[in-house]
């Protein structure tokens, strides 16, 4: 069976009877696993993101704080400016590390413990008005690079809202296509929760062989969009990890390759 979602607060939910702590929100464990998440923790880590990346995340780890904070907050259960021990003595550190191929992969903790890691395109916001050359990689045809990369890997949820987010930048809307790799993935996810034997289960290759002729719409791969598919992953992955050479990874490598060009 899969692994268990971590849970997703929002900030309209009914008093608790006990705060959310940063095991219910992060795959973490330990002391910060039953600590309550508390203002002053999500705004050093909306801090930390905004200094180094520019920006909070749609779904990143301080957009998740931030909602459980609030969540905490209203229930009575922390204070507006409460900051746990944790993040007090040891830190929410959010750090870069350039690999050989010129990708930022990003990592975000709370004291010593990981709670997301993703790469990043290392491109430049693309330009108004400029056009990428015709040569460059389609995201069908970066769908198709992560089914050969991790063909074999069964189709989790957090595949299937990449392979959407991706479906949806590519053809230009938000509809769902019945039919379309998003719905196919989404449905091979769920199944595949209720499959106990590997063999039986649906992989990424049986979603995403012939992306391109699948999609109803194609276009090369800009940075906004690897990162779109990359946040769409991590915020449905439990560890908030891009699966490497995963459809995120394929996409901020295409993203990458049709800068340089």
């Amino acid at each position: 069976m899969s692994q268990q979602q971590p849970r997703r607060p929002q900030a309209d939910q009914s008093p608790l009877q006990q705060p959310i702590q940063y095991g219910d929100i992060f795959d973490v464990s330990g002391e910060l696993a039953s600590t309550p998440v508390t203002p002053g923790d999500a705004a050093s880590m909306q801090a930390a993101e905004n200094m180094l990346l520019g920006q909070t995340p749609k779904g990143g780890p301080a957009a998740v704080m931030q909602s459980a904070a609030a969540v905490n907050e209203r229930a009575g259960l922390v204070g507006q400016r409460a900051v746990t021990d944790i993040a007090k003595d040891q830190g929410v550190i959010v750090s870069e590390m350039v690999e050989d191929g010129g990708d930022r992969v990003i990592t975000e903790s709370v004291g010593d413990q990981v709670v997301a890691q993703y790469a990043q395109p290392d491109v430049a916001t693309g330009t108004p008005g400029k056009v990428l050359e015709q040569d460059s990689i389609t995201i069908g045809e970066a769908l198709e690079a992560s089914s050969l990369s991790v063909g074999d890997k069964p189709v989790d949820q957090s595949d299937a809202a990449a392979i959407y987010a991706a479906e949806m930048r590519a053809t230009g809307t938000n509809e769902i296509k019945p039919g379309g790799i998003g719905v196919t993935a989404q449905s091979a996810a769920t199944n595949n929760e209720r499959t106990l034997f590997f063999g039986d289960k649906t992989t990424i290759s049986d979603v995403l062989a012939d992306a391109t002729t699948k999609l109803s719409g194609d276009k090369p791969v800009t940075r906004e969009d690897a990162e779109g598919v990359i946040n769409a992953e991590i915020r449905n992955k439990p560890d908030m990890r891009t699966t490497p050479g995963g459809v995120g990874a394929s996409m901020t490598a295409a993203a990458r390759l049709n800068q340089n060009k």
